[in-house]
């Protein structure tokens, strides 16, 4: 005999409502809930994969999942005003509660202070990568004692006071910089915060190189802690006696490196943003080296070094994002195309070209695509030997390959 849905106070609406309607037999809701129209194991799911909410589904709640046939699919974070209104946290029909949120702080920070032992190299990592820590919409860093945290989820939001303290207690920090971009505040409904003018730069060692971080000047404080491991390569890449130009250097991170970590006969850095310029000066001061900084377009000072005939024995190639969305793509990888063709006339024969994109939206393979036609047309080859991308605390989940947006080319040029 057909039974009616458990009208209690666990499920939602009217009898026959909701994703239990067409499979009555199933156990009661648990409110709040969502159904999906289309099943998708990514983390982020979009307005058109979602088929109804409960009432008590507002914006920032932790909501079970359904499937259409009224089956538990996981929970998630859930805003149906936003561009991305759910981000699952977990698959799978066991409950996920406030305190699970402190499993998946802690699993991320085991990753970075248990597996990967970083602070035995740096004092600046990602302890939380959005989506590859299974908490999409927060990025956190460590630099020293501040945690810079990024926030895109208005329900992320919402439970940052008591993450904060837990994150303070296991990594030995004791300030934070909270930041949400105009965009995020807009369309999340979350309010700008007001970042703290009493906090100052602080300084940080990576591999042996020190960088002052500025937490209210820098472009995303103006280090980098993805290119970690990309930084010491090219270190280690640099005979003694070579020379070195980083385009694109902004606060001199590969410059750096490779000034202090190797033997070079000379280090150029070239970037267009004035203040980077100068924190790559006091970085450099900081360290003890010389390295010649330029203040020009990477694309002008390029045209003006080819017409000079200058060339280097390693050029490294790391611009700003050029594609932030898919509208800009083809004028994105014009750009891309047209600063690998400068840059590899600025390598010598059996030098080396490093070419990077941080251009989420550029797959791995149109880069290259990207960057080999840019060589072919300067009638130059390219050696590749290997390709890498951001270091590994920024992990990558199997079911958001979305997460793999730095990607480094490195090869020989003939």
């Amino acid at each position: 005999m057909k039974t009616q849905p458990d009208n209690t106070s666990n499920t939602a609406g009217p009898a026959g409502a909701g994703p239990a309607a067409s499979a009555p037999h199933l156990a009661p809701l648990r409110l709040p809930w969502v159904r999906l129209k289309y099943l998708s194991y990514n983390t982020q799911l979009y307005p058109a994969m979602i088929a109804e909410a409960s009432p008590d589904a507002v914006p920032g709640s932790l909501v079970t999942v359904y499937d259409r046939q009224g089956r538990v699919f996981g929970t998630g974070l859930y805003h149906p005003r936003a561009r991305v209104p759910l981000r699952m946290l977990r698959h799978g029909e066991a409950p996920f509660t406030e305190d699970d949120f402190f499993t998946l702080l802690d699993r991320a920070m085991e990753l970075r202070l248990d597996c990967l032992h970083l602070p035995e190299v740096s004092d600046a990592f990602r302890v939380v990568h959005s989506d590859g820590d299974g908490l999409s919409g927060l990025v956190v860093d460590k630099f020293a004692d501040v945690l810079s945290v990024e926030v895109h989820s208005l329900g992320v939001w919402q439970r940052l006071p008591r993450w904060l303290p837990h994150l303070h207690a296991r990594l030995g920090t004791r300030r934070e910089l909270v930041e949400v971009s105009e965009r995020a505040a807009r369309v999340e409904g979350i309010p700008r915060p007001t970042p703290d003018p009493n906090l100052r730069p602080v300084r940080i060692r990576d591999h042996g190189v020190v960088f002052e971080v500025d937490f209210l000047e820098g472009h995303k404080t103006g280090f980098f802690c993805d290119q970690r491991e990309n930084r010491l390569r090219l270190a280690r890449l640099v005979r003694p006696g070579q020379t070195v130009l980083d385009l694109c250097c902004y606060t001199g991170g590969f410059a750096l490196a490779a000034a202090v970590l190797a033997q070079p006969a000379e280090v150029t850095g070239v970037d267009l943003d004035e203040k980077a310029i100068a924190r790559a000066r006091r970085n450099a001061n900081l360290n003890r080296v010389r390295v010649q900084w330029v203040h020009c377009d990477a694309f002008s000072y390029a045209r003006q070094m080819q017409r000079n005939g200058r060339r280097w024995d390693v050029v490294v190639l790391d611009p700003p994002k050029f594609v932030s969305n898919r509208g800009e793509m083809q004028e994105g990888l014009r750009r891309y195309e047209d600063l690998n063709r400068l840059a590899v006339n600025l390598v010598k024969p059996g030098g080396w070209l490093v070419t990077c994109s941080c251009s989420g939206l550029v797959t791995e393979e149109t880069f290259e695509k990207t960057v080999v036609r840019a060589v072919h047309k300067e009638n130059r080859r390219l050696q590749i030997v290997d390709r890498t991308g951001a270091g590994p605390d920024h992990p990558v989940l199997s079911n958001c390959p979305e997460g793999r947006y730095l990607k480094v080319l490195w090869g020989r040029v003939w």
